[in-house]
C-alpha cells in the first residue's frame, strides 16, 4: 500500500496486521482513481476522514495540497496506525486524531469541533466496513449533522452491490463508479443549506 500522488507519492503505508481490529484499506487502484476524479478539489480542502482505518485516505488528500484531515475511527489500533503512517509521509502533518463510535448518530454531531474557522469539511471519506452496512447510515448522519461546507463533496466507498441515495435534502450524486467488488458515490451539498 502506497501513497499514489503528491508530495508523499510512493511512500510505503504500514498495513494492518489483522486481529480483532481488522482493516480492510483502500486498494491503491481504486484510491488513485478517485482521487483523479477529485482533481483540484483537493488542493487546499479540509478533509474529514471517517472510519480512517490505516488513514490512506487522508494522507493522499494530504499529500495532494489539502490544509489540514481529521481523521476518525473508533479503533486505538486505527488510530495508532494512522498516526504512524503520518509520522513515515510528513515532518509536521498537518492533522488531527479522533477517536469515536460512528454507528452512533449522537457522535456525528462532535465532529463540528474542529471546524472553528471554517463553514464545515470541503472533503469527506467515508469508508464503513463493508460487513457493517453502515453507510447509507452514515450518508445520512453526514447530512443531518451539518458537517459538510456548501459545495462540498462526500466520497463513500461500499460493497458496489449496495443501494445508496442519488439524492437527499442536500446532497446530490455526482457520479458513481465500481472498481471490481468496491463501489464509490461522489455527492456533492447543496451550495446553500436546506431550510429545516
Amino acid at each position: 500500500m502506497r501513497v499514489t500522488g503528491g508530495t508523499a507519492r510512493g511512500r510505503k503505508l504500514h498495513g494492518p496486521a489483522g486481529g480483532k481490529d481488522t482493516i480492510r484499506p483502500t486498494s491503491d487502484r481504486v484510491r488513485e482513481a478517485m482521487f483523479n476524479i477529485l482533481g483540484d478539489r483537493v488542493n487546499g480542502a479540509l478533509v474529514l476522514d471517517l472510519f480512517a482505518g490505516t488513514g490512506a485516505l487522508g494522507i493522499e488528500a494530504l499529500s495532494r495540497g489539502a490544509r489540514h484531515a481529521v481523521f476518525v475511527d473508533r479503533s486505538r489500533h486505527a488510530l495508532t496506525l494512522t498516526a504512524a503512517n503520518l509520522e513515515l509521509c510528513f515532518a509536521s502533518p498537518r492533522a488531527t486524531l479522533v477517536r469515536l463510535d460512528l454507528s452512533k448518530e449522537k457522535h456525528f454531531r462532535k465532529l463540528h469541533r474542529p471546524l472553528a474557522d471554517s463553514p464545515g469539511f470541503d472533503l469527506i471519506f467515508l469508508d464503513p466496513p463493508y460487513e457493517k452496512n453502515l453507510a447509507h447510515h452514515c450518508v445520512m448522519m453526514v447530512e443531518k449533522a451539518g458537517i459538510l461546507a456548501p459545495g462540498g463533496l462526500l466520497v463513500a466507498e461500499e460493497r458496489h452491490s449496495v443501494v445508496l441515495p442519488e439524492v437527499t435534502a442536500a446532497l446530490k450524486l455526482r457520479t458513481s463508479r465500481r472498481y471490481g467488488e468496491t463501489g464509490i458515490w461522489i455527492y456533492e451539498a447543496a451550495t446553500q443549506a436546506p431550510n429545516r
